[in-house]
């Protein structure tokens, strides 16, 4: 759970406050004054302006020494706003540059040696040395502080980048396996339509089974062109980078078993099952559910070798619903959802209009849940029906 930087910055004021209200209730027994209604304000006046700290650091300093000095003019113990002065001094340290922490630190430190002259004590060597490195200690931790934070933005901006990248690329890579698809599309509408025109005179029946297989044919391929420019779209992706697989055929559900085989001998146990009753799918969505499962097979064996995967597809009223889950070790070391394998589920899950979800499970093991919507195939067009993009 993270917390608002503002509820940060009042809990960081309470804890001085706090310490400042005991000192002050102490103040008597350790021989100084006890603190009356103007040194109560002043107390206040040193030490609640640092819940503002996060938005004006060198102004809530200003503050806080001002306080500081005016209570100690008044006789009272100087150590009662010391830790108020002293957070302060971190905040400068850990947001602003090394001029303006330096003058800061010089504030506390006068203000140090001045506490300690008023307050007439004997042992000023001490007070100096105190003087000098407190601000020093405090400087430097405000310094590693804020060099920390500057590399952590600049670490996220780069994660970032790589993440747009990643994105870029497994685009261009469904992109060009949707291109095998339309491809394929393609030649049955070659093939169906040279059929036809051979038997167009002679068997009007294989005629319109050709037509009607044409019309089946080229509504897929309108869909998956759409999905494919729709994704290129989306960010400008330009594809430069080669993929060793851009030659090769898209897999579907038929070559499930095969690459289920090499994750068996891979030491992984792996078990299919089936719910409902199978049906024809596009050859995209197939392609999508291939991928998905390929991709969760293979961080179990990396990550959970020699566990039992099972792999289960439901074939519910228009959808198909896809899981794969296994019983491995601790979840903590499967990658996290920035990991490229996960970008990738996530990208085709997107394309088809489908869901994911990607964790550990309750019962242990990890899991990847699909879901994809599979409206039924197109009827035959009838004569006079148009095309609808």
């Amino acid at each position: 759970m993270r917390i608002h930087p503002r509820a940060v910055d009042g809990l960081t004021a309470l804890v001085p406050t706090t310490v400042a209200c005991l000192l002050g209730a102490e103040a008597a027994a350790q021989g100084w004054p006890p603190l009356d209604p103007l040194a109560w304000t002043l107390v206040a006046l040193a030490n609640l302006p640092l819940a503002l700290r996060g938005g004006a650091p060198v102004t809530v300093l200003l503050l806080v020494h001002l306080s500081w000095i005016g209570y100690v003019g008044l006789g009272h113990w100087p150590v009662v706003d010391s830790p108020a002065a002293m957070v302060a001094l971190y905040t400068v340290a850990a947001t602003r540059p090394t001029r303006t922490t330096a003058a800061c630190a010089a504030l506390l430190g006068g203000t140090w040696v001045y506490a300690g002259v008023v307050s007439g004590c004997d042992t000023m060597v001490s007070v100096v040395g105190q003087a000098v490195g407190y601000p020093l200690v405090l400087w430097r931790f405000g310094h590693v502080a804020r060099r920390s934070a500057e590399l952590t933005v600049r670490l996220r901006a780069e994660q970032a980048r790589r993440a747009r990248h990643e994105v870029a690329v497994e685009r261009v890579r469904i992109a060009r396996e949707l291109h095998d698809v339309v491809a394929h599309h393609m030649a049955i509408i070659n093939i169906q339509a040279g059929l036809a025109r051979f038997v167009l005179d002679t068997d009007a029946r294989t005629a319109r089974e050709a037509l009607t297989a044409i019309g089946s044919a080229g509504g897929e391929a309108l869909a998956e062109l759409r999905r494919m420019l729709g994704l290129l779209r989306a960010d400008g992706v330009d594809g430069t980078e080669e993929d060793s697989a851009a030659t090769e055929p898209a897999p579907g559900l038929d070559r499930l078993e095969e690459m289920v085989e090499r994750v068996r001998a891979g030491g992984v146990g792996v078990e299919v099952r089936v719910r409902g009753v199978p049906r024809t799918l596009s050859p995209g969505v197939q392609l999508c559910v291939y991928r998905v499962v390929q991709e969760a097979l293979t961080n179990v064996l990396k990550h959970a070798r020699g566990a039992h995967a099972v792999v289960e597809l439901g074939y519910l009223p228009g959808e198909l619903d896809v899981s794969v889950t296994d019983d491995g070790p601790d979840p903590a070391t499967i990658p996290g959802p920035g990991g490229h394998g996960l970008i990738g589920m996530r990208e085709r899950a997107k394309l088809y209009g489908g869901s994911i979800v990607v964790g550990p499970r309750r019962e242990g093991g990890y899991g990847v849940h699909l879901t994809l919507p599979t409206p039924p195939p197109k009827q035959s067009a009838r004569r006079g029906d148009a095309v609808a993009e």
